[in-house]
């Protein structure tokens, strides 16, 4: 047994399943979801198909548990820059926004892993159901956002009208993500983040852009 073995046994039962689960995600965006093999993903992560089992019942499991690990740590990394800022509410929202239009979140390997994994979640429920979960974690937090800039101008809205809005906003923000990620060249410098601040900001009776250019 190689030193690269050794030192996988020696890992705790959870660095073991986010080895299972970042192998899982390299085969998806090389191969598809077809195409990551349970012994593809135990030969990428150096170790038995036994073990694989292990840890999860199936290879749908353990699907499901890779596309779930990708869509929170996307989410994640684009709430970062806004979590890190002690300024106002407006700010941190623009901090959000940008972020998920410039790298590494607009990445053509995250979109990829998207386009590989859609035709599983339109047809297979388990799939179905985390796309919803994580869908929700990411509208949830641009929602609250987008309530706490409301209440720093002073602007009231429903809960009802919160969720319209966070809706509409991620809408926006995924469209332009997506294109991002599928043509990386075909936009200057800032283009991406400038379109979608002026289209939040609109939707949202906000002025993010201007705020955006005096940070």
């Amino acid at each position: 047994m190689d030193d690269k073995r050794r030192k996988f046994k020696r890992e705790s039962p959870e660095q073991r399943k986010l080895a299972l689960i970042e192998a899982t995600l390299q085969l998806v965006a090389d191969y598809g979801v077809r195409g990551a093999t349970v012994r593809r993903i135990a030969e990428q992560a150096d170790v038995t198909q036994g073990l694989i089992r292990h840890y999860f019942s199936t290879k749908e499991d353990l699907i499901v548990a890779a596309y779930e690990h990708h869509m929170v740590f996307m989410t994640d990394l684009t709430a970062a820059p806004a979590d890190a800022i002690e300024g106002s509410a407006r700010e941190r929202l623009i901090a959000f926004v940008v972020a998920s239009l410039t790298p590494p979140v607009v990445d053509p390997r995250s979109l990829a892993l998207w386009a590989s994994f859609l035709n599983k979640v339109q047809n297979d429920p388990q799939m179905k159901a985390m796309h919803e979960r994580t869908y929700a974690y990411f509208r949830d937090r641009l929602e609250d956002l987008i309530r706490d800039a409301y209440g720093e101008a002073k602007r009231q809205a429903s809960d009802a009208k919160f969720r319209h809005l966070a809706i509409a906003c991620n809408a926006v923000i995924d469209g332009l993500w997506l294109e991002g990620g599928a043509l990386p060249d075909a936009f200057a410098a800032g283009e991406l983040k400038n379109i979608g601040l002026d289209s939040v900001g609109s939707i949202l009776g906000l002025n993010l852009i201007e705020e955006a250019k005096q940070q």
